[in-house]
């Protein structure tokens, strides 16, 4: 099944992290960084993709975009290092807290 609706996570500058849900993800990411994004990120550049997961419909991509939103900070970075690890298939260095 296609996934057209998708969650993210960008790493600011500053080391906090953005959640947000979009259609496009690329597209998206490329309003982050040319500052016409989510207010949050403006001005907190570079930004880096951190993660990303798709769903098949809007209401699920929502739905997982609160409980990522939910989660601590350390949380999602254990998930980020976890999918690292899937697309690699080897353990990585841990992101730094702050």
């Amino acid at each position: 099944m296609a996934h057209n609706h998708f969650v993210y996570m960008i790493r600011c500058k500053d080391a906090t992290l953005y959640t947000g849900y979009t259609t496009d993800v690329h597209k998206r990411f490329a309003k982050h960084q040319a500052g016409k994004g989510a207010k949050y990120t403006r001005g907190r550049g570079p930004l880096e993709l951190m993660y990303t997961e798709g769903f098949a419909t809007k209401i699920e991509a929502m739905q997982r975009e609160y409980e990522l939103k939910q989660l601590s900070k350390q949380a999602k970075l254990s998930l980020i290092n976890q999918r690292k690890e899937e697309y690699h298939g080897t353990s990585t260095t841990e992101l730094p807290d702050e």
